[in-house]
C-alpha cells in the first residue's frame, strides 16, 4: 500500500498513487483509441480533444461520486469537497461522466457515433486495468478476510484495517472482524483536541507497534479485489478487442452476423463490466448493503447488463452505420503502396 508516491519539494504537495494510475490509464486508453480509430478516420485530433475533455470530466465525476458516497466526511467541512489533493476519487463516477462528455462531443461534431463508441469501449477497459492498480496502492476497494494463499494484509490504519476493527451494521456485521483492545483508541492531536478514534501508529508503544505489525492485532488477510478487477479488466479488453475485430471483418464483407454490427462492442462492454462489477462485490467488504445483501455497485452492475442487452438488440435491428467521407482499411493499404502500373512506369522512365 503506497497511497503517496512522492512529495513535491517546498510545496509540500504529494502525488497520489491513485491519481497517477488514473493518468496512466487515461494515456493508455487514448493510445488504444487512436490506434483503433485509424481504420475509420483520418483526423485523430478529434480523439485527442475528446480525451482531454473526458479527462477533466472523469476527475470531476470521480470526485462527485466519492463526496456523495462519503458525504458524512464533508458535513462539517464543506470546502473539503474541493481538496482533491487530499485524495478521494471513485473510478465508476469518473467513467460515467467521461462517457457522457464523449457522447456529447461525438454528437456535436456529427462523428460516426457507433464506430467511435466501439473503440472507446476497448480503451475504457484498458484504463480500468491501471485504475484498479491505483485502488490497490491506495488501499481502497478492499476485499473480505480470506485464507487463500494470495490474500494480502494491509497496514495498520488502512481502510481495510479500520473496517475490520469496527462493527458494520450497514453490512449486517454486528461484531468486528478483529477485536482490538481499548488502549489502541483515544489520543490528543497536535491541536490539543481529543479524538476517540484509532491511535496513529507513532503514538503506540513499541510493544503495541509490534502487535499491530507482526502480532495478533495485525490486519487480517483479505482478497486483493483491486487486482482481481484489474486482471478481469484486461481479459475484458481482449474479449472486446476480439468482438471489434470480428465486426471490422464483417463490415468489409458487407454481411453482419450476430454481435458484429457497429455498436456491438460498446454494448458488450456494459454487459461484461456489469457482470464483473456484480461478481467482484461478492468478495468486497467496503460498500454497504442497499437492498437485502445487494450493494449499490451490484445494482449498478445489473442496470449496466440490462442496458448492454437492450443496446445489442437495438443495434441488431437498426441499419448499420455508414461511414461518411471516409476510406476503408483496404483503401488505407492501397494508398500506402504505389500501384503496379505507377511502379512500372517509373522503372521505364529510369531506364530511358
Amino acid at each position: 500500500m503506497h497511497p503517496q508516491l512522492i512529495e513535491i519539494p517546498f510545496l509540500h504537495v504529494t502525488v497520489k498513487s491513485y491519481g497517477m494510475m488514473m493518468v496512466i490509464g487515461f494515456l493508455a486508453a487514448v493510445t488504444v483509441i487512436r490506434l483503433l480509430s485509424r481504420r475509420f478516420t483520418r483526423d485523430p485530433q478529434h480523439i485527442t480533444n475528446a480525451a482531454l475533455y473526458s479527462l477533466i470530466a472523469g476527475v470531476i465525476g470521480a470526485r462527485v461520486f466519492f463526496v456523495v458516497h462519503y458525504f458524512d466526511q464533508f458535513r462539517d467541512n464543506p470546502l473539503g469537497v474541493f481538496a482533491i489533493w487530499n485524495g478521494g476519487l471513485e473510478l465508476l463516477g469518473g467513467v460515467l461522466l467521461a462517457i457522457a462528455v464523449i457522447l456529447s462531443y461525438i454528437r456535436y461534431h456529427r462523428l460516426p457515433l457507433r464506430h467511435y463508441l466501439d473503440v472507446l469501449a476497448v480503451g475504457l477497459m484498458t484504463a480500468l486495468i491501471f485504475g484498479r492498480i491505483g485502488c490497490f496502492l491506495n488501499g481502497c476497494c478492499y476485499g473480505r478476510p480470506a485464507n487463500v494463499p494470495w490474500a494480502v494484509r494491509f497496514p495498520y490504519g488502512s481502510f481495510a484495517y479500520r473496517s475490520q476493527i469496527h462493527p458494520d451494521l450497514e453490512r449486517n456485521r454486528p461484531e468486528p472482524h478483529l477485536h482490538l483492545p481499548g488502549e489502541y483508541f483515544g489520543y490528543t492531536d497536535e491541536q490539543k483536541q481529543y479524538s476517540p478514534g484509532l491511535k496513529p501508529k507513532e503514538l503506540l508503544t513499541p510493544q503495541q507497534q509490534e502487535e499491530v505489525t507482526h502480532g495478533q492485532y495485525r490486519c487480517l488477510p483479505v482478497h486483493p479485489t483491486q487486482l482481481y478487477t484489474s486482471a478481469l479488466a484486461g481479459l475484458c479488453s481482449l474479449i472486446l478487442y476480439g468482438v471489434w475485430r470480428r465486426s471490422q471483418r464483417a463490415e468489409q464483407r458487407g454481411t453482419y452476423p450476430m454481435l458484429t454490427r457497429p455498436g456491438s462492442t460498446f454494448s458488450s462492454m456494459f454487459i461484461l463490466y456489469g457482470v464483473l462489477r456484480f461478481g467482484i462485490e461478492l468478495v468486497r467488504d467496503d460498500n454497504p448493503f442497499e437492498i437485502g445483501t445487494l450493494t449499490v455497485s451490484q445494482l449498478i452492475g445489473i442496470s449496466l447488463m440490462l442496458l448492454g442487452g437492450c443496446l445489442l438488440v437495438f443495434y441488431s435491428l437498426v441499419r448499420p452505420e455508414v461511414l461518411p467521407d471516409s476510406v476503408s482499411v483496404a483503401d488505407h493499404v492501397e494508398e500506402a503502396k504505389p500501384s503496379r502500373t505507377a511502379s512500372s512506369a517509373k522503372r521505364s522512365r529510369s531506364k530511358r
